[in-house]
């Protein structure tokens, strides 16, 4: 069943169940690992919704697109896909600090890092966009990052190709007044992925990049649409 309908079926619910189906699945004591990261995630983005629904169920989709569609079963990049947004959304909820001044970015990843591992806090920091300099084009910004981040990170490419997915495809079940800009900033970054895709050390099978360049032609159609109307 595609996520998005699990989504609108069922809810959040019915994405922790398929999650915890998945993970059934998953052998070694990774699994336990893949399982708390999930709990965490749900802890953190309590009280964060989209426009339409609790953000943890983007973040459960994110996981699920990689377990399900990509075939990763890498509880590192499993455990990273689930707190991709952590860092950069809640990082007073990772850390625990009262909530004043500049956000403790540094002391979020390491965090992340004592409760799992360095390799999981490295696969987070690289698709956390960091603070846009005053004056700055947001665009660039963004799109600057991810081409500097994902250079030599390879499965973050992975987490980050899930992310977009789930964003830009799902961008139909968005609404209000973000949707041409969300439109506008996803466009923008299409070349990169496709290029990040199609690079040899990115670690997902053909037919899995096929799938993905699929999915990153239906989200050009579905952004051309929304720009042009």
């Amino acid at each position: 069943m595609p996520l998005h309908a699990i989504t609108e079926v069922y809810g959040e619910p019915g994405l922790q169940r398929r999650l915890a189906a998945e993970l059934d699945q998953l052998a070694g004591p990774g699994r336990n690992a893949v399982a708390d990261a999930a709990g965490w995630a749900g802890e953190l983005h309590a009280r964060q919704r989209r426009t339409r629904e609790p953000y943890v169920n983007h973040v459960l989709r994110v996981t699920l697109r990689m377990l399900c569609h990509y075939r990763v079963d890498d509880p590192d990049v499993l455990v990273a896909g689930l707190l991709h947004d952590a860092v950069e959304d809640q990082p007073w909820a990772v850390t625990g600090i009262t909530r004043h001044g500049p956000p403790p970015t540094a002391q979020a990843l390491e965090a992340i890092a004592a409760r799992y591992n360095q390799r999981v806090a490295d696969l987070v920091a690289a698709v956390t966009t960091p603070p846009r300099p005053e004056g700055a084009d947001r665009i660039g910004h963004y799109t600057g990052h991810l081409a500097a981040a994902l250079d030599a990170q390879p499965w973050a490419r992975v987490i980050k190709l899930s992310d977009f997915t789930d964003n830009g495809v799902g961008i139909i079940h968005a609404v209000g007044p973000l949707l041409a800009r969300s439109a506008r900033k996803y466009d923008a970054v299409i070349p990169l992925l496709r290029e990040l895709l199609d690079r040899p050390d990115t670690p997902l099978q053909p037919a899995v990049k096929d799938h993905i360049r699929r999915q990153l032609d239906r989200a050009q159609q579905r952004f051309d649409a929304i720009l042009a109307a």
